[in-house]
């Protein structure tokens, strides 16, 4: 009975270190799908509240999961007549920080509402600001996300030792 209850514990301890590197995980492919969906945005430049929903319901199955329901919450949004809020658009993504909860909202915010020139500026901007911010999660993501899995496997060894 007390191996049983040591190999539970050491897997809950394994399983909780794997859940907390699955955070740094989920932002690499939120951006990532992100990006893709940015330069698509980019490539098709035309935009019209109805362009602007076709473009996005036509995101790839893949990229769309990545986006964590973003692209579903935008869509309502343009179905409505109402103000986008910040925690409806971003209500599945508890992993990215308050300054790219802000970030994201303000790129969704402004999608068509300009020119095609001004359109194209701020797509490419907030490119730039994508790509950053990838490559900083990415690097995150190789330091952090290791280390929380090896954590909970010695946090796990740590209470197996200590019951024997």
């Amino acid at each position: 009975m007390k191996w049983i209850i040591m190999g539970v514990l050491f897997c809950v301890c394994a399983g909780v270190g794997y859940l907390f590197s699955m955070k740094f995980k989920k932002r690499v492919q939120f951006y990532s799908a992100l990006i893709m969906l940015a330069q698509k945005l980019d490539v098709e430049i035309n935009f019209s509240r109805e362009r602007l929903k076709k473009l996005i319901e036509s995101v790839d199955d893949k990229p769309r999961k990545n986006l964590f329901e973003v692209d579903k919450n935008f869509i309502s949004y343009l179905d409505s007549e109402g103000e986008l809020d910040m925690n409806k658009l971003l209500a599945k993504c508890t992993f990215l920080k308050n300054d790219e909860k802000e970030m994201v909202y303000l790129f969704f915010k402004n999608l068509g509402r300009s020119d095609v020139t001004g359109q194209t500026k701020e797509i490419q901007n907030f490119l730039k600001r994508f790509d950053d911010n990838l490559a900083k999660c990415t690097t995150e993501n190789k330091k952090y996300g290791s280390l929380c899995i090896k954590l909970g496997i010695i946090a796990g060894l740590f209470m197996v030792v200590i019951l024997i």
